[in-house]
């Protein structure tokens, strides 16, 4: 055995504090800031780029990101581009690689990285949804052949600059994308949160600041826009990987594609037309959570109404407060558990039954396919005229928006 007293003074510094020296906070701050750039690889290289092809990169920061995440993470870009792709295929089925929905919350929390595993084995997976990935010969001979052998080297680097503690500093480094990537993403977003949009799975926004996890934590945003490279799309919200890809742009290392639509409104029309059809089909999330806004001011006007009866506590008053959390849903959405008592919700409420009825034939315009356009463009502008003459101002005013509406 070694006895380390007879090593030069200089080794056992080296071997003790590495070759930076640097403090308890200074190597944290290393920590953070290597997790952070290994957070930025994942969401700008393998996400955005990669999977959904909605930003080009230069050769510079591409080739930069996957010798970062080979060294970092281990992971192959096709396999983590596949089970990807076919999460987004095949969402909160029993085929979805990691649905809390369908395996538990728990599952995916906990064990996120061995699911990650198990699919990267799935042959049929990678060659049906790896297509387009990097197939040049450091990719087939290096990152893929070896893909161990890089987070061995950044094990032997984290020793060497930070001495003992950097098996500490690397063990964070491999715990970083499991934990909040495989666990925190693929488990809570799609558990916990808030909706901006009714995209067709259960994803959700965790939070609207995107820092700790470079933008991924805007789930519902993605998912409504999947092949946007901005995540963020309300005000509040900030997507801190955008601001990477915007700087990139500015230098020309990267090229964004897509980025979320925006709803153009110009002067309103006498009545709707082929146009109008084509930006409410085009936008149709972002009009339907202006409608769920209107939506939720009536429910809000309700409460209000019993309040003022004093009927605060009864089980109107209930029904009414679980009508503001689900009457802004798809009706598929609403538990089934619940659905009576949302319905008898409505039943109190003359103006909330007509706008719920009235979401539902709106959201038709663009659910059915066996329809011309021009029955769409009359239809459209039949629900535009029933909304005016309703008398609900919710509805009038929503159909201006709609009649003013560009595509």
């Amino acid at each position: 055995m070694l006895d380390v007293s007879l090593l030069p003074g200089a080794v056992l510094d080296l071997l003790s504090d590495g070759l930076l020296d640097l403090s308890g906070w200074q190597i944290l701050a290393c920590t953070l800031i290597a997790t952070h750039i290994t957070i930025a690889a994942v969401t700008i290289f393998l996400h955005r780029s990669q999977a959904h092809r909605a930003l080009d990169l230069h050769a510079i920061p591409s080739h930069f990101f996957r010798f970062w995440l080979w060294m970092t993470t281990g992971m192959v870009t096709k396999e983590w581009v596949s089970i990807h792709r076919k999460h987004h295929a095949k969402c909160e089925t029993v085929d979805d690689p990691h649905s809390p929905v369908t395996r538990g919350i728990r599952t995916v929390l906990l064990t996120g990285s061995e699911l990650y595993r198990s699919e990267a084995k799935n042959l049929e997976t990678v060659r049906k949804y790896g297509h387009n990935t990097p197939d040049d010969w450091i990719e087939r001979h290096v990152y893929t052949r070896h893909s161990a052998l890089g987070v061995s080297l950044m094990l032997v680097i984290d020793l060497l600059l930070f001495g003992a503690i950097g098996a500490t500093v690397w063990a964070v480094q491999m715990l970083w994308i499991p934990i909040t990537a495989a666990g925190i993403i693929n488990g809570l977003g799609h558990w916990w949160g808030y909706r901006n949009f009714e995209a067709v799975d259960a994803s959700t926004n965790i939070s609207p600041w995107g820092i700790l996890i470079g933008g991924e934590e805007l789930h519902n945003n993605h998912h409504t826009y999947p092949t946007s490279a901005k995540l963020s799309v309300k005000p509040y919200e900030f997507d801190i990987a955008w601001g990477y890809i915007r700087a990139m742009e500015l230098v020309g290392l990267a090229k964004v594609r897509k980025t979320p639509p925006q709803l153009k409104l110009g002067a309103v029309k006498p009545v709707a037309d082929n146009q109008t059809l084509e930006a409410l089909i085009a936008n149709r999330y972002e009009v339907m959570a202006q409608y769920a806004g209107g939506l939720r001011s009536v429910v809000a006007e309700e409460l209000e109404r019993l309040r003022a009866q004093g009927k605060q506590g009864t089980e109107a008053w209930k029904r009414m407060r679980l009508a503001s959390r689900w009457l802004h849903r798809d009706a598929d959405k609403i538990p089934v558990a619940l659905q009576g008592e949302v319905a008898a919700a409505c039943g109190e409420s003359a103006t909330l039954a007509k706008l719920v009825a009235m979401r539902e034939e709106l959201r038709a315009l663009w659910t059915r396919t066996n329809v011309s356009a021009d029955q769409l463009v009359h239809d459209l502008q039949a629900w535009c005229h029933r909304a005016e003459e309703s008398g609900i101002a919710a509805l009038q005013e929503f159909a201006l928006t709609l009649r003013a509406a560009r595509a």
